[in-house]
Order: structure tokens, then sequence, then C-alpha cells
């Protein structure tokens, strides 16, 4: 992706916004996303790193530890920290469906799969 934060917030809003009952607020003063009053993702001060909750970080970690990674503050929490200028977007992309996926509502989940349908 480019180097732009503010690229990289409105690619997450952008993908965000197709995701049933998702929504925006602020967490530790940043950008944050959520649905049901969870917390999928959120953006760092840098704006350049984002926290993403998954059960599969060390998937990811695996697969590019140079863009996927944790430190030691996340070691217990069910988080992924993603390198943004470095992210390949699809893949970002299905992170950020997946966080969703993870903690919408069983109605939700429908209505996605009833407008991708």
């Amino acid at each position: 992706m480019t180097t732009d934060p503010f690229i990289y917030l409105q690619f997450i809003r952008n993908t965000m916004a197709a995701l049933p009952g998702t929504t925006e607020g602020l967490t530790h003063g940043t950008p944050a996303f959520y649905v049901q009053k969870k917390m999928l993702c959120r953006l760092w001060e840098n704006g350049e790193v984002l926290v993403i909750r998954t059960d599969e970080r060390d998937k990811w970690i695996a697969k590019d530890p140079d863009t996927y990674f944790f430190t030691d503050h996340y070691r217990n929490y069910p988080c992924l920290l993603v390198n943004l200028p470095k992210v390949d977007p699809d893949e970002l992309k299905i992170l950020l469906i997946k966080a969703w996926m993870d903690r919408a509502s069983k109605t939700q989940l429908k209505a996605y799969q009833e407008n991708i349908h």
C-alpha cells in the first residue's frame, strides 16, 4: 500500500462500510471499528500500524513476519499488528472481514451473505 496514513484509514473505512452493524469510534485517541460494541481493529497513533482482532495470529506471522507481528503488550490478547505500508490490500481486506465475521451476530452475518450474492 501507499505511505499516507489517510489512505490506510480510508481503505479500512471502505471495507468496514460494507459490513452490517459496523461502527467507527475512537480508542486511545485513534480511529477504531466495532461491531456489537466489540472492537475489531484500531489504528496506532503513528497511523501505520493496525491492531486487529484475530485468533489466527500465528498463521499470519508465519506467512510474513515483516508485515504481521505483535508486541509483548498484545502477547495475551487475540490481536495481530499489521504494518500497513507493507500489507497486501487483499490480505488486509480478508483480515478485516474475518475479524468482523468472528464477532458479528447471526442476523448481521445473514445480511452480509445476502448482500454478496
